[in-house]
């Protein structure tokens, strides 16, 4: 006798709750046991998915196909779970575009995932089959998976496969004990993925991700990789965003904490974000072939620091405690510069002159409140002098005005950017201080699919570190979670460029 699978509904019809498919009994039994939420259903689909069939009269929100599948990767173990990026039978595929986010929510849930290909075929995988298939690129295979996904229709549907073994042999048993404990621990996070899909809008607040100071920089290390070959060393992160790090490195970049970490006469590159006078005379020391990174914007505040300290003025840094840009700009004068992070530096400093005395910012603060600790420098210094021009870069005041108006609009804003990345952090700042939950990712794997519950629109930005790609990614990412409608929301448009150090032109 057959089970009821219900027809398909178009994807706004995600708030009737959560289906799972699940081949064999023992398998929907382990699921069922992990579910939480009255509205789930488990739905044992049989082997080759024989069991199913369609009812127009019983609807359901997502779906989700859950069950064992033999593991063709040699780093898999019994009970790790596999998320489906696609699933494929040799001849059609189906994409799965929301796989990292369920990805990110099994493993911050305690359990080892893996995405990837999954192949359906018509037969028990055998051990001796398995190199071929791990040869053509898939993690786990089934039976089922690519008949069940067409059961869903147009709805949000998600894949997970937990392994038992890597083929028919004795460690069945032991295996598949270890792959049903998984699919029930799997089980009420699969419910927080049915509660995060629906159609929603997308804001992408406009400018975002790359300027074109950190463009510059990682130009200059991708031209001394392609002019003089790897390994070439970079002090510190070239920009602060660990997806750019990670490309570089695949291409022979080695980045160091400091140049005692570099062999004597390398290549070296200086990151974007300035080095003290210290640093650049040790490179001399140690015969380094130094290139200069830095951006232009924070070279500026370098030489009005210069000149301030030259002219006999204490110079006010306005800026965070250890970033990277500070301790260099805090390094050319350092006699005569203080650190100013807030009102309460303001109260405790002093000065022998009162008409002797200036500012500078770091180039990555949150606007509004940098603009606070200068005028309360200000206030109680009404001779101080100001920098020539704005010390806060073009690219943070832009980027910090056009988060502002997409959270004016959004229920939740997601801020693609690494956690040391000063100018990222500020946008989620900015947000919230519009009244809007932020969260900063560095991937669409970090996305708390509780951030999305209840929630239809979406506002996205990119710190200026951070690549586009991510973005595409993170839009992609979503629509695995129900139709998405992107919408872009400019303030700016910008055309600044900045010309490449002549080591490298």
């Amino acid at each position: 006798m057959s089970e009821t699978i219900p027809a398909p509904r178009t994807a706004s019809d995600t708030g009737q709750g959560l289906l799972v498919l699940a081949p064999l009994r023992i398998e929907a039994d382990a699921v069922r046991r992990g579910l939480t939420q009255p509205a789930s259903r488990v739905v044992r689909a049989g082997m080759r998915g024989s069991r199913v069939r369609r009812d127009k009269h019983d609807p359901f929100g997502s779906m989700i196909v859950m069950g064992t599948a033999a593991g063709l990767a040699g780093d898999l173990s019994p009970g790790d779970l596999v998320v489906a990026t696609e699933v494929s039978d040799g001849e059609r595929t189906v994409k799965l575009p929301g796989a990292g986010l369920l990805a990110g929510e099994l493993r911050r849930a305690g359990l080892t995932v893996r995405t990837g290909s999954v192949k359906t075929v018509d037969h028990l995988v055998k051990s001796t089959e398995r190199p071929k298939l791990a040869a053509e690129g898939y993690l786990a295979a089934d039976m089922e998976t690519l008949t069940l996904l067409s059961s869903a229709g147009d709805r949000p549907v998600a894949v997970i496969r937990a392994v038992s073994d890597g083929g028919v042999g004795p460690g069945m048993v032991t295996g598949g004990i270890a792959a049903l404990r998984s699919l029930k621990a799997a089980a009420p996070v699969a419910e927080t993925w049915a509660a995060a899909c629906a159609s929603r809008t997308v804001l992408l607040a406009g400018p975002r991700s790359f300027c074109a100071g950190v463009e510059r920089a990682i130009e200059i290390v991708d031209r001394a990789l392609e002019q003089r070959g790897a390994p070439v060393y970079v002090r510190k992160q070239i920009v602060h965003n660990k997806r750019v790090v990670e490309d570089l490195e695949q291409r022979g970049a080695i980045f160091v904490e400091e140049l005692d970490e570099v062999p004597s006469g390398a290549t070296v590159v200086f990151s974007a974000h300035g080095v003290s006078p210290a640093v650049r005379a040790d490179a001399g020391r140690r015969e380094l072939s130094v290139i200069d990174a830095t951006c232009p914007l924070v070279a500026k505040v370098h030489a009005e620091a210069r000149r301030f300290a030259r002219e006999g003025y204490t110079v006010a840094l306005i800026g965070h405690a250890g970033h990277e840009e500070v301790e260099g700009e805090l390094g050319e004068a350092p006699a005569s510069t203080v650190l100013v992070q807030d009102a309460s530096d303001v109260d405790s400093l002093s000065v022998e002159d009162d008409a002797k005395i200036a500012y500078l910012m770091q180039t990555t603060l949150a606007v509004d409140e940098a603009s606070s600790v200068a005028s309360a420098l200000k206030e109680k210094f009404p001779r101080m002098r100001a920098p020539g021009s704005d010390d806060i870069c073009y690219a943070t005041t832009n980027r910090q005005a056009a988060v502002r108006k997409v959270a004016a609009e959004a229920e939740v804003v997601l801020v693609a950017g690494s956690r040391n990345s000063s100018n990222s952090v500020r946008l989620v700042e900015r947000s919230e201080r519009e009244g809007t939950p932020a969260h900063l990712i560095d991937a669409a794997s970090d996305i708390s699919l509780s951030w999305l519950a209840g929630k239809s629109v979406v506002g996205l930005t990119a710190g200026a570190s951070a690549p586009p790609s991510v973005v595409d990614e993170i839009v992609e990412a979503l629509s695995g979670l129900g139709p998405v409608s992107v919408s872009e929301r400019v303030t700016t448009t910008e055309s600044v460029q900045f010309g490449l150090p002549k080591e490298v032109r």
